[in-house]
């Protein structure tokens, strides 16, 4: 049986064994996924010895997406723009790394919950790993602009020098919380880690643009400390990063597999048992 896994510190939270065994049911696929606690300073290893017992590839979660990327022979074109890989496929002397994050989070907003993206004005709040994985994929879908704000204004400039290349038609633009008053977003996708820690983001109101959409990367039981501000500043149109883990989990199955799932069956039998335990 082919042996796929999710390698980071912590894993024991992760649904993703369960979205992987529910996919593999769906496509009639014979596999096993498990999830793989690797130390902190044992990462490598804990690849290697995964790929030696017959892995044939792994998903990386938190703190590995930056050391998996050294660790891959080969990336795709979105994992190396990213810095960062979600996604290994083991080969005979090849590492493959990609990064399916971004992909995720657009196939979420755009098929999942009909927030289109073409033509809108994006704030992305956040320069870390995560805002990184998803420049690329929302340059695609061709916003009339996308604007990164960060705590850090140097880290949000950072990233603006890194793929403005890439930007095509979208105007591109960053700085700091501080810089957004006056300005107003049709979509708003919080990739920082506030909600993570509990923490708020202190922006201003104004940002939201009437009808718009606001998204959280992180996901819970009950709305996140982002989503609970945007819908007391008014925010109708909001959504967590449930369905983006789905998503993402699907790119890297059909990578590994040739096979797309139906991710919204899926979906929405993880909310059913999220919205349980609320």
């Amino acid at each position: 049986m082919d042996r796929y896994a999710l390698i980071g510190h912590p894993v024991e939270h992760s649904t993703s064994p369960l979205i992987h065994a529910a996919f593999a049911r769906q496509t009639q696929q014979e596999l096993s996924y498990q999830a793989l606690l690797a130390p902190l300073d044992g990462f490598s290893d804990t690849v290697r010895m995964f790929r030696a017992e017959g892995g044939r590839g792994a998903n990386i979660t938190v703190p590995f997406k930056i050391e998996a990327c050294s660790l891959a022979t080969r990336l795709t074109e979105r994992a190396r723009l990213a810095g960062a890989v979600n996604t290994l496929t083991f080969g005979d002397d090849i590492i493959i790394g990609d990064n399916t994050d971004g992909i995720g989070l657009v196939r979420d907003l755009i098929i999942n919950l009909g927030c289109p993206l073409a033509g809108r004005h994006v704030l992305l709040l956040g320069a870390g790993g995560a805002a990184r994985g998803a420049i690329f994929p929302l340059f695609q879908t061709k916003p009339v602009s996308l604007t990164i704000a960060n705590r850090s204004i140097e880290r949000a400039q950072e990233l603006r020098a890194a793929f403005a290349p890439h930007a095509g038609q979208t105007a591109f633009t960053a700085g700091g919380f501080e810089d957004l008053g006056g300005w107003e977003f049709d979509v708003v996708i919080n990739a920082t880690s506030a909600s993570l820690k509990k923490e708020a983001l202190h922006l201003p109101r104004n940002i939201f643009a009437p009808d718009a959409f606001a998204y959280d990367m992180m996901y819970g039981a009950s709305d996140t400390p982002f989503l609970a501000w945007a819908r007391a500043a008014g925010v109708a149109r909001l959504s967590d990063g449930l369905g983006m883990l789905v998503e993402q989990a699907a790119e890297s199955f059909a990578l590994w597999r040739g096979v797309r799932p139906n991710s919204a069956s899926v979906l929405s039998n993880l909310r059913r048992k999220l919205a349980s335990k609320g």
